[in-house]
């Protein structure tokens, strides 16, 4: 191979023109790819109660992002706010996104708010002595699940209990 068709060294991130390059890992954000040719700046990501919503996604999907939002709360709001559920987040209007602001706080308790109600009410029945909450005090399923076998995820890993041992050959 000769020293013409070989490739580049990598560049600093920011190199002598002064343009950002985006890193090669595909995981990671990284820089906006900017270069001198086309300054084009892409707008901000739609934030709604605290939340970026995804930019890619359809609106129905995307504001699922959002706690205490599911599917049939995206759709209500959705057709509330006379916004296409096909949209695109990044497509949306400043004014869609302070419509859909507006409904979503209006009529739903959402984030935040949201997890602390649902904290301080596992904590009350903690306190009261409930069924659920005496499971949530041990770290047990609270629904009725099966703990003979299962239950990993609330239980944590195995702890293994001293029990018989093997007895030896004579």
């Amino acid at each position: 191979m000769t020293a013409a068709h070989q490739a580049p060294p990598p560049a600093h991130p920011r190199s002598e023109a002064g343009a950002l390059r985006a890193p090669v890992h595909a995981g990671w954000g990284g820089w906006a790819q900017t270069s001198e040719h086309s300054k084009e700046v892409r707008p901000q990501m739609a934030r709604l109660v605290g939340v970026d919503l995804p930019r890619e996604k359809r609106m129905e999907i995307a504001l699922t992002y959002i706690f205490g939002v599911g599917r049939t709360r995206a759709l209500e709001t959705l057709a509330a706010t006379g916004i296409d559920n096909n949209k695109r987040a990044k497509d949306l209007s400043d004014e869609e996104v302070v419509q859909l602001r507006d409904y979503i706080e209006a009529h739903f308790k959402v984030e935040g708010d949201l997890r602390r109600e649902v904290a301080a009410d596992i904590r009350r029945k903690v306190e009261i002595g409930t069924y659920q909450g005496i499971r949530h005090r041990r770290g047990l399923p609270v629904r009725g699940q099966r703990t003979r076998t299962n239950a990993r995820t609330r239980k944590g890993p195995k702890r293994t209990v001293a029990g018989k041992k093997k007895a030896g050959k004579k």
